[in-house]
């Protein structure tokens, strides 16, 4: 199905921000440039509201990457970092991006879910079915799931331009392909 873009319609941007760090950091050994991520993704559509949802750690470390996201006009939702006694960690939004999307929906024509997490293939699937939203993945597709690549409208591979969705250290783009 060839994916329908204009000007006018309506987008609503959701951001796994640990998948697609964590996607960088193991495929690339860089961070990611959410900011040039976002913007070609939305391809000079109306932006209605860009979410990235985040952990925040003890130490605070991620401060500044927070900042910079809402600099880029990319409203952040942070969680805590979960350390239970055992010492696992636990630190997910899938649940809170779910019904973000969900609920924003009825007013947005695509939805963008920038994720390679096979366990939002059920929201891609409501938000087609019971919104007519049309819906477009964004991701590293080689650590994408098959099936939310093959449940999406649309999939954008970053991996197709690695150097352009990259950051060096200092914050500028990488030439690494």
């Amino acid at each position: 199905m060839a994916i329908i873009k204009h000007k006018e319609q309506r987008v609503g941007v959701y951001i796994d921000a640990q998948n697609l760090y964590h996607s960088g950091k193991n495929l690339y050994h860089s961070k990611v440039n959410f900011g040039q991520i976002v913007k070609d993704a939305l391809d000079e559509r109306k932006l209605v509201r860009a979410v990235a949802y985040v952990i925040a750690t003890e130490s605070g470390e991620e401060n500044a990457f927070f900042e910079a996201l809402t600099k880029m006009g990319i409203e952040t939702k942070v969680k805590d970092l979960q350390i239970f006694s055992s010492g696992a960690k636990k630190a997910d939004w899938d649940v809170g991006l779910a019904i973000d999307a969900v609920k924003l929906s009825p007013k947005l024509d695509s939805v963008i879910l920038i994720t390679g997490d096979g366990d939002f293939v059920p929201l891609v699937e409501y938000l087609q079915m019971n919104q007519g939203c049309q819906v477009e993945v964004v991701s590293f597709g080689k650590s994408t799931s098959a099936k939310l690549i093959e449940a999406a409208d649309n999939f954008m591979d970053l991996d197709d331009e690695p150097g352009k969705y990259l950051l060096r250290s200092g914050g500028s783009r990488t030439k690494r392909e």
